[in-house]
């Protein structure tokens, strides 16, 4: 409504009369284009007029353009009681037991109708005709989906009393989780946030799969259901830009908006419907709203002087959450008793009806409609914002009140009335036990219930196992790598870069390779990729690269190999999940390599890496620049010590540090096969260097090593780094006969630094080193816990050996290790160690210098580590400590150098 009083009402009725007749007879399309026109007009002849994305608060479909129902809706309401009471009860149940299970009751009670109509009438599951849909449900509505799965005969009672109980029976997990739930949820989505950025790529994705003639996915949708709090998490709408750029009509966001997040409102003080409308009309989506309900119709449709428009866009959110929880008596006087005319308008209607007049999100019709038009909408994306009841159908125990959201108990009175109003046939004798309810088998109810699944391509939420398994080549298809470099020098990034060519190439698999990088292609190398595969572009290449010149220029193809994300670490991962998950979402396993900035990986998307793990992905993360001193000049934000750290928090995550081609090369085939050929659950986090050397090859037989984690040099290459002859000076040790010894362990580029000071500790010190490369610590440590389990529970049985006891058992002296990593990497197999174990490593913050410097100041140099092993030696007795005094004056040690942890 206009701010200023009409001056002449005459001429405003010709206007809008005007376009009343534009609109009867020319349709919507030519009225809103004479109205662009008019407005264009308008700001050329000076005019201000400020730009709104909001439209009046009101349904999007009005009721004259409103589709019939093709359902019964009797039926489809009874089964949505049933499911909504069996959705509580699991709740009540499990919390009887005890409080600890807790759950959710209230996120349901407000979605149920958004769900039904979808999986009644909308959401295709996959079958020999059709793909299916990939569908992310809200994590806090699982209740309701595990309800109506009970009613379909694919959960049992059994499991119902299990909810949230999972470690002794048939148990139902929490929420959404793939990983405790194989053959049943597609996605995990209750870290809000995650679902919305994971169902924009996974729409992009299969527009890739399609466009590179891989898979077929036309007629397919992903449909995500989320609430209106969760879009405050920047992840929510931080990639809706993206999806109308890709045109992604295939992709169809639900929002909730019950107005409530977990402690109280959204958006007390304005409407988070039109805020939403106005982020993602303002992104380029298609924007339904579904506000009001078909009982407010009538009221609207008498809304002739606009007098209930106006009240209803002057009251905020807060408002709206009191008229729900406070009753129609009160909403009669705050809501209708402001102005008179609204007041006469519900004279006639008693506070019972006022408090039934029905919001959008709960009326099937509507929700129908605002479906419909979605599935028909073409060249963007659509947002469906709906309004609710938080804790629908709860009364006083809970509805719309800012405690319902934590709401897990309701007593025998509550039970009555919750019974009462959906009509659940459950005797006052039964109703203090909170039962379950199923119609019988043959009942019209479940009858109806099976046609619509049937009718959609079965059961839904369903994932599947069944994708072929791929034939991955031998480890001998990556012979260059697994050979001597000679005198050229290579990084294990360009290595990588080399390796995945190779994969590329493979006539069996290189279609499936989903190389993915976050705008830093160039610096890992692989810009000879772009000319070679080329970018993915749904519209392919506009314009001609600047760089068309060149041989590897920047080039664009609708059928590009290539996901390159941008700036965009979370939309790349985004991008690698849907990738990993192919095989249980469109029946065709692909192979994705996403490189990206180590400290930018686990760090900052551990969450998304996390939600990956859950989903059982396949592939590849590629840690490039990896480790805290080998970025040299990049500094404290570039320089990772940590993501091996967090990535051994990840049961599913295997991961490697190598320091060579070749260990890459065994490391990738042993992936390919494990993931690829026998479809194991797991997916690969391989840290990669941008520091060259030579590149030595493979030893004979070391590849179990290098897969199982640890392997000893052999001497030639242990003292590889350095050589020279050894110094007159007998240690204390040597003079008696035996020399003494140590046994070093190194990993990634610092494997090299440990190599030197085999070679110093030899020649000026007499010392004999055997050089171990540990490829990860993690590996060796999830076995040795492995081990230790067994043993603890086999107590009569012979003990087992963990691997990395077991290859340094028959070895002498002290071991000493040295990462790029925090000690704790490498500090993690100390419990497995025969002997004697010293650790160093780069704990503390980063620093912009060369990577001598770097080393020198994080103490893991060759330096540093020929004095660990000295003291270690020192400490058991086999040299006298002033060899150690005089190493760290030989080496121009500072002894008072500030401890880099602290600095």
């Amino acid at each position: 409504m206009p701010n200023k009083p009409d001056i002449d009402p005459q001429e405003t009725l010709e206007w809008l009369e005007s376009l009343d007749a534009v609109l009867e007879n020319e349709g919507i399309e030519r009225a809103h284009y004479l109205l662009e026109r008019l407005i264009d007009k308008a700001r050329r002849s000076g005019a201000y007029l400020p730009f709104s994305a909001n439209t009046a608060y009101l349904n999007t479909i009005p009721m004259q353009k409103q589709e019939r129902f093709p359902g019964d809706r009797a039926m489809e309401r009874r089964i949505r009681s049933f499911i909504r009471w069996n959705a509580m009860a699991m709740v009540v149940q499990a919390n009887r037991l005890s409080s600890e299970l807790g759950g959710h009751i209230s996120s349901f009670a407000s979605s149920a109708t958004l769900y039904d109509v979808g999986l009644n009438h909308f959401f295709r599951a996959r079958s020999k005709d059709h793909g299916g849909d990939l569908v992310f449900m809200q994590g806090h509505s699982a209740p309701g989906i595990y309800a109506r799965a009970f009613l379909e005969g694919r959960i049992s009672e059994e499991q119902l009393y299990n909810f949230r109980q999972e470690v002794d029976g048939p148990g139902l997990s929490s929420y959404p989780h793939p990983w405790l739930m194989p053959g049943f949820w597609q996605f995990p989505t209750v870290s809000m946030g995650l679902g919305p950025i994971m169902a924009i790529y996974q729409a992009r994705f299969m527009r890739y799969l399609s466009d590179r003639g891989v898979l077929n996915t036309e007629g397919r949708k992903v449909w995500a259901f989320l609430g209106d709090g969760e879009m405050d998490e920047p992840e929510s709408l931080g990639a809706i830009s993206l999806a109308a750029r890709e045109r992604l009509d295939n992709l169809v966001f639900v929002v909730n908006c019950n107005l409530q997040r977990l402690d109280g409102p959204v958006r007390g003080n304005g409407k988070i419907i039109q805020e939403l409308e106005a982020v993602f009309r303002g992104a380029g989506w298609n924007v339904i709203k579904v506000i009001w309900g078909s009982y407010w119709d009538p009221l609207l449709a008498r809304d002739n002087q606009g007098f209930l428009l106006k009240r209803m866009e002057e009251c905020v959110d807060g408002d709206y959450q009191a008229y729900k929880a406070k009753g129609g008596a009160y909403t009669r006087e705050h809501f209708f008793g402001k102005y008179p005319e609204l007041a006469d308008m519900v004279a006639n209607m008693t506070d019972e009806d006022i408090w039934r007049l029905n919001r959008g999100g709960h009326d099937p019709v509507k929700v129908f409609n605002a479906y419909a038009a979605a599935m028909s909408h073409q060249g963007q994306p659509t947002v469906i914002l709906a309004k609710t009841v938080k804790g629908y159908g709860m009364g006083v125990a809970g509805e719309g009140m800012n405690i319902t959201h934590s709401q897990k108990k309701m007593g025998e009175t509550h039970l009555k009335a919750f019974r009462d109003r959906f009509n659940i046939p459950i005797s006052d004798e039964q109703i203090g036990a909170a039962p379950f309810y199923k119609p019988a088998p043959d009942s019209p109810e479940l009858k109806y219930l099976q046609e619509r699944r049937e009718a959609l391509g079965g059961p839904l939420p369903a994932r599947f196992d069944d994708a072929p398994a791929l034939a991955v080549p031998e480890l001998t298809a990556f012979s260059q790598l697994l050979e001597s470099s000679g005198e050229r020098e290579m990084s294990t990034t360009m290595a990588m870069v080399r390796l995945m060519t190779m994969i590329l190439r493979d006539k069996a698999i290189g279609k499936l390779v989903v190389p993915i990088v976050p705008d830093e292609a160039r610096t890992f190398g692989m810009e000879g990729m772009f000319r070679q595969l080329g970018i993915y572009s749904h519209v392919g290449q506009l314009y001609e690269p600047v760089d068309s010149d060149q041989v590897m220029y920047y080039r664009e193809e609708t059928n590009g190999q290539i996901l390159q994300e941008g700036i965009n670490e979370a939309g790349a991962m985004s991008s690698w999940i849907a990738a990993a998950t192919a095989y249980a979402n469109h029946g065709q396993a692909m192979i994705p390599f996403y490189i990206y900035y180590s400290m930018f990986g686990f760090q900052r998307v551990g969450d998304l890496i996390w939600a990956a793990g859950d989903m059982q992905a396949r592939g590849f993360l590629l840690g490039g620049t990896a480790g805290r001193t080998t970025l040299a000049g990049e500094g404290l934000q570039h320089q990772d010590g940590h993501s091996h750290l967090a990535a051994a928090t990840i049961p599913n995550c295997v991961s490697y540090d190598p320091a060579f081609a070749y260990e890459l090369a065994v490391i990738v085939q042993d992936g390919l096969r494990r993931m690829y050929a026998e479809k194991q659950n797991c997916f690969y986090y391989i840290t990669v260097m941008n520091e060259n050397y030579p590149q030595p090859a493979m030893p004979e037989g070391v590849e179990d090593g290098i897969r199982r984690g640890i392997y000893r040099l052999p001497p030639a290459e242990a003292a590889a780094t350095e050589a020279a002859p050894a110094t007159k000076k007998k240690t204390k040790a040597s003079a008696k006969g035996s020399a003494p010894r140590v046994q070093l362990l190194g990993s990634g580029t610092i494997l090299r630094e440990v190599q030197a000071a085999a070679a110093l500790l030899a020649k000026d010190f007499e010392v004999t080193a055997d050089v171990w490369s540990v490829t990860s610590f993690n590996e060796l440590r999830r076995e040795g816990i492995d081990v230790e389990r067994w043993n603890l529970l086999h107590p009569e049985e012979p003990p087992r050996s963990p691997y990395v006891t077991e290859q340094l058992a028959d070895s002498e002296g002290p071991i000493v290790a040295a990462t790029d990593y925090m000690r704790a990497y490498a500090d993690q197999i100390r419990p497995y160690l025969p002997r004697h174990y010293s650790v160093l490593g780069t704990d503390g913050f980063g620093r912009s210098d060369m990577r001598s410097q770097l080393r020198k100041f994080f103490e893991v140099n060759r330096w540093y580590v020929v004095i660990a092993a000295l003291k270690a030696l020192a400490d058991e007795g086999s040299i006298p400590a002033s060899r150690v005094r005089e190493a760290i004056e030989k080496y121009r040690i500072d002894p008072e150098k500030p401890n880099p942890v602290t600095q």
